[in-house]
């Protein structure tokens, strides 16, 4: 189907258009930078990591080769040809079509203020709780904490670009302090009591610990899309996404790389304990400057809490822009991705997103022990799962625009022609199906079995989880469709993209 000769796909709506003249360039080389070391580098997870010891640093290092490259020169691609506001739904929409890129957004987006909700949220709490003052569960500081969390990463989405994209600047700056100093204590620290090597059979690669491992470190390292989220508010895409996306990937495997080689020579594998297992090994190591030591934590803590602040920050930018265009494009209801005249961001979704962060928190403190604790926490880690799911739909969109858009200009190409094309959206879209089934099928292909069932939450049979998965995954897809047929008006006022290169 076309108009006038143009692919339905490649036209925009006469309410794009409208909101996007709200928009303002903020966003330069500098910015892009560290905003992708915010949703990239997630220090929630770098205990997790870790506290498989050897095993831990050596698949980071396989996914980075094997993943994270690929990866990064697909968003180089993409991000500097197409540079539309909304980045992954526009790419999705000319690749697939609207209906297809109108259910992958609700995907993309919804995962985003759950996660800050229930996971980030809870982390900033413990940090406080076990670094400056104690907070007991269920307090009146418990909901102020983590209620101060959540809307202070709804501010600083809602402000002008301009102001809030100096959340993401300090939150790299905090995690590039925190980690810097980590490792020169650690060398301090080694020099002083020794370091705990692995053996070698620790180093020899496991299917186990693969299958452990690779969805956690897949879950870790996406997230090279997020600033074409705001391509409109670029400055100059098409130089600055290919340098600032390389740069951001040598950075980010160094982030990682570090602390976790460092956790794991400081703290043996059986010590680690999984989100706290980095402060843990801070602790460890910075008793090497005595009597200072606890100020020094202190000011660590803090730098943890300004990292955690910035990657719910910068994830809400990027997400809530995402299906703020996806609503204006005639997928979702049109007040969703009304965008504000005063600060050129899409407010209607960022409170949203709030009031789902909030409402996900609450109930998560309310519930505490039982049944239906354990049934919503289960719920929670797939609604999680859904950024993975996304990106079954964003990866193999390279594939598809190199030969339906490739009269585009594109001032960076994956190298190797077409067959590197195909490489990149092959082994990209291959990784986010592995860490798909794997989160929806726990267990899978583990111990020798098909599936193992002691991978599965505590007191939660197969079948149960199994039902979980199938009922999120359906309400979301319903919420979709619901969208969808919300924006049948604002969808029926289609008109000439000028941001699609025409044929």
């Amino acid at each position: 189907m076309s108009i006038e000769g143009i692919e339905v796909a490649d036209l925009t709506t006469a309410a794009a258009l409208e909101e996007k003249k709200k928009l303002r360039k903020h966003f330069g080389r500098f910015d892009i930078f560290f905003f992708l070391l915010c949703t990239i580098v997630g220090v929630d997870t770098i205990g997790q990591m870790a506290s498989s010891g050897a095993q831990g640093f050596l698949w980071l290092i396989f996914m980075c080769i094997f993943f994270f490259i690929p990866y990064g020169l697909f968003t180089a691609e993409l991000g500097s040809t197409f540079t539309e506001e909304g980045g992954p739904y526009v790419w999705t929409r000319m690749a697939w079509g609207r209906k297809v890129a109108g259910m992958n957004s609700i995907f993309y987006w919804f995962a985003n203020p759950v996660w800050i909700g229930a996971t980030l949220s809870l982390l900033a709490i413990q940090t406080v709780s076990d670094y400056f003052f104690e907070i007991p569960a269920g307090s009146f500081w418990s909901y102020g904490v983590g209620l101060i969390y959540i809307w202070f990463s709804v501010l600083s989405a809602v402000l002008s670009f301009g102001v809030g994209k100096w959340i993401p600047t300090i939150g790299a700056f905090a995690r590039i302090i925190m980690i810097g100093t980590f490792a020169i204590a650690t060398v301090i620290y080694g020099a002083k009591n020794g370091l705990h090597f692995p053996s070698a059979g620790d180093w020899k690669p496991t299917w186990p610990a693969f299958i452990a491992l690779v969805p956690l470190v897949f879950y870790n390292l996406v997230g090279f899309e997020m600033p074409s989220s705001a391509g409109d508010e670029m400055k100059n895409p098409q130089r600055d996404v290919p340098f600032t996306i390389m740069r951001a990937m040598v950075t980010s495997i160094l982030l990682y790389g570090l602390p976790v080689l460092a956790i794991v020579m400081v703290v043996p594998g059986d010590q680690i304990e999984g989100v706290s297992g980095f402060l843990d090994a801070v602790a460890t190591v910075f008793s090497v400057f005595g009597g200072a030591a606890d100020f020094m934590m202190k000011l660590m803590a803090f730098t943890f809490i300004m990292a955690l602040i910035s990657s719910g920050s910068a994830w809400l930018m990027g997400a809530d822009r995402t299906e703020a265009i996806a609503a204006i494009d005639g997928t979702g209801p049109r007040w969703l991705g009304q965008f504000s005249s005063k600060f050129g961001t899409p407010v209607n979704v960022n409170i949203l997103s709030g009031l789902v962060g909030t409402l996900v928190f609450v109930v998560a403190q309310k519930l505490g022990e039982g049944d239906t604790s354990v049934a919503f926490s289960v719920m929670i880690g797939i609604v999680l799962l859904f950024t993975n799911l996304s990106y079954l739909v964003i990866f193999p969109a390279v594939i598809k625009l190199r030969k339906s858009h490739g009269h585009a200009n594109r001032p960076y190409k994956i190298p190797g022609g077409m067959k590197g094309v195909w490489a990149v959206g092959i082994i990209t879209t291959f990784w986010s199906a592995f860490a798909s089934l794997t989160g929806i099928f726990p267990g899978l292909l583990s111990d020798g079995k098909l599936l193992d069932d002691s991978a599965l939450p505590e007191g939660v049979t197969r079948g149960q989880y199994t039902s979980y998965v199938f009922i999120a995954i359906s309400v979301t897809l319903i919420v979709g469709v619901v969208f969808y047929y919300l924006g049948r008006e604002t969808r029926s006022k289609l008109v000439v993209d000028p941001e699609v290169p025409a044929e």
